[in-house]
């Protein structure tokens, strides 16, 4: 491999991995709606994640926990060309654990507090035993948040709320022969809401969360062909990596004491990621357009089968960030995706339910333009399993 290839596809791995995962789904019972009135339905303390001004309409204390396993099937096949030279992959995602917790107390009549952990950015790829090992074998791009949040009652009809999130993120890419290239980095962001009570049955809330920048540093020494006695090169790798601002406008409307309906349209500037900075060698790099902003609908309804089961079920839409599926990244097997959601929620006694959910996310295939690994990701799918649990105090 020459050196001009590998400074190639560590610049097509760096911006891959900038693109990252940002994921609706943190274990709670937004899995189960597809995500769907998750600005407006403020029914347990995982609304400082979903709309922070939600808080004041929580009862005195609560605390609401999560757990959920993704399973990933993104099968990558190299192009007939690239496998005379070696296998492809298979699937790179498989299982991949994910959970969140929350606690919101009421501090006066109209103030709400609240703290919350998740994790809802990122992704870990294996591609194992392949033509490419000595190059990539593994991509992990993690970002895990603390988030403590304020909700002030303005008056009857208007909540707004705050938080900022403490974040912390990992970027590490392994190679077959050992080495690593990895670093880590802290970043803070901030997330604001506003909830509208119109009535007793219906609500709306607006949530915007700002751009979390990671900026991430790796010194590697490298042997372009570890079979040959070639020259190393050592490649000072900077990557700013910026997770997306994004708005998220809600309405949720209670139809009668069995049935509520409710909505999301959202937008998320993917766009920013074109402008990321990347310098290899001491060098930068001009950025690809290769990104663009995304839009979100989904569409959910609860029915309230008695007094102990709640039903949850929701179906979402969210475009894809690439201008062209003919053009995307190897270490991000993304495109335009449909969301489809069940699950339930039982009372376990008046201060206790426990919340299960299962959602199928179906992406659209894409193809990588890599001239070394050129191929393509053929209908990847995601499937969550999530389970939670809320305690009032």
């Amino acid at each position: 491999m020459h050196k001009k290839h590998l400074l190639i596809l560590l610049f097509t791995l760096s911006t891959a991995n900038a693109s990252g995962l940002y994921l609706y789904e943190i274990g709670t019972d937004d899995i189960g709606l597809a995500s769907a009135g998750q600005a407006a339905r403020a029914q347990d303390a995982s609304t400082l994640f979903t709309n922070p001004a939600g808080m004041t309409l929580l009862p005195d204390k609560m605390l609401t926990t999560g757990v959920q396993a993704l399973y990933g099937d993104a099968p990558y096949h190299l192009d007939r060309d690239a496998r005379l030279s070696g296998k492809s992959p298979g699937n790179v995602i498989g299982w991949f654990p994910g959970g969140s917790a929350f606690y919101t107390q009421r501090l006066t009549p109209d103030i709400s507090a609240g703290i919350g952990f998740y994790g809802n950015y990122g992704l870990g790829l294996h591609f194992g035993d392949w033509a490419g090992e000595n190059v990539l074998k593994d991509s992990t791009l993690l970002g895990v948040t603390l988030m403590p949040a304020l909700a002030w009652r303005y008056n009857d009809a208007l909540s707004l709320g705050a938080g900022v999130g403490i974040n912390y993120g990992l970027l590490k890419i392994k190679r077959a022969r050992g080495d690593a290239l990895s670093d880590r980095d802290w970043a803070l962001n901030a997330r604001v809401g506003a909830l509208w009570q119109f009535s007793k049955q219906t609500r709306a809330g607006l949530t915007y969360t700002s751009r979390t920048n990671y900026n991430f540093n790796v010194n590697q020494t490298v042997r372009p062909d570890p079979l040959s006695h070639s020259s190393s090169y050592t490649l000072p790798i900077s990557a700013s990596v910026n997770a997306p601002q994004q708005l998220m406008f809600s309405v949720y409307h209670q139809l009668s004491d069995r049935w509520a309906i409710m909505g999301d349209a959202g937008w998320q500037d993917w766009s920013d990621y074109s402008n990321s900075e990347i310098t290899v060698a001491g060098n930068r790099l001009d950025s690809n357009d290769r990104l663009r902003d995304t839009w979100h609908l989904a569409l959910g309804t609860q029915f309230r089968l008695n007094a102990d089961w709640t039903l949850n079920t929701g179906v979402a839409f969210d475009s894809s960030f690439y201008r062209s599926q003919s053009d995307t990244s190897l270490t991000m097997p993304s495109g335009a995706a449909w969301r489809w959601g069940a699950g339930a929620r039982y009372q376990l006694d008046p201060d206790s339910s426990v919340g299960m959910a299962f959602e199928y996310v179906h992406i659209e295939s894409s193809s990588v333009s890599s001239p070394l690994f050129k191929g393509g990701y053929d209908s990847p799918a995601l499937y969550f399993f999530g389970m939670s649990y809320s305690r009032t105090f």
